[in-house]
């Protein structure tokens, strides 16, 4: 009898100690996936000015999920004086992305480290946008702003493809030649899905059938005549926004000497 408790308390012991790491280790992957899906969502957050992922540029001071669905999410920027507008942008977009993922059910996002956090993170929990966080200084919402720096990223992004397609060095790989080209002509690049990207962002043609140049502000096809000064401005604005991508992932390292989450090694 003392032998059969003793096999009894043995196995009961053997089946709570398995239960327990079994349920452990579910937990423990269950934390890691929710963290990886959270991070994916802010991976399609942008720095409105640098167009990059918030994640690669290393804005994403943490993130994490509790079992009930609470998400929470902290960011970074790599001055104290940041453009508050620029910052509502990040804030309030990586509050809607997180906030749609299946199974948070309730989303926290806040910038820290900056002298407008309080009222961005405010302003995004409230869901007041950015007049209303900042009243008597914001003169209206942020929709031109974001406008205009996806016209500035088309730019940019029309001179990255079309440096490759001259690089082919072929007949037809000259400025003007370029104006006849259609997207679906430029081989296949990561570049040219992204410029397709953001000409969909704003609703210009972005299809097959659609000019390679085109006017950003418009839409309208760029003819032979002006493809070279259009080509010249492009690679001004590539290297304009290559140079403060640059500026800022230097000014971060050096005000935060740890990594952020998903940010990419340069």
């Amino acid at each position: 009898m003392s032998a059969d408790v003793s096999a009894g308390m043995s196995a009961d012991v053997s089946a709570g100690m398995s239960a327990d790491v079994s349920a452990g280790t579910s937990a423990d992957v269950s934390a890691v996936i929710d963290g990886s899906r959270i991070l994916a969502a802010l991976a399609k957050v942008r720095d409105p000015e640098l167009d990059e992922p918030i994640t690669a540029l290393g804005f994403v001071a943490s993130c994490a999920v509790s079992a009930d669905g609470h998400a929470t999410v902290r960011l970074r920027l790599p001055t104290y004086f940041c453009a508050p507008n620029f910052a509502f942008l990040m804030v309030a977009d990586a509050h809607d992305v997180v906030s749609a993922m299946e199974g948070v059910r309730r989303a926290e996002v806040v910038l820290v480290d900056h002298f407008a956090a309080e009222a961005i993170n405010g302003g995004v929990a409230a869901r007041a946008g950015f007049e209303r966080s900042f009243p008597g200084e914001a003169t209206g919402e942020l929709d031109r702003l974001r406008a205009d720096f996806l016209r500035r990223a088309v730019l940019a992004g029309t001179d990255q493809v079309c440096r490759a397609v001259l690089a082919t060095g072929t007949e037809a790989a000259g400025p003007a030649a370029l104006a006849g080209l259609r997207l679906g002509d430029v081989p296949h690049s990561r570049e040219l899905d992204r410029l397709r990207d953001r000409r969909a962002e704003l609703g210009l043609p972005a299809g097959d059938d659609a000019p390679l140049l085109i006017d950003p502000a418009t839409g309208e096809p760029v003819g032979p005549d002006e493809a070279a000064p259009h080509l010249r401005r492009a690679r001004t604005m590539r290297v304009g926004i290559e140079a403060n991508t640059g500026i800022c992932r230097g000014m971060l390292r050096h005000r935060y000497q740890d990594q952020g989450e998903g940010e990419e090694e340069r």
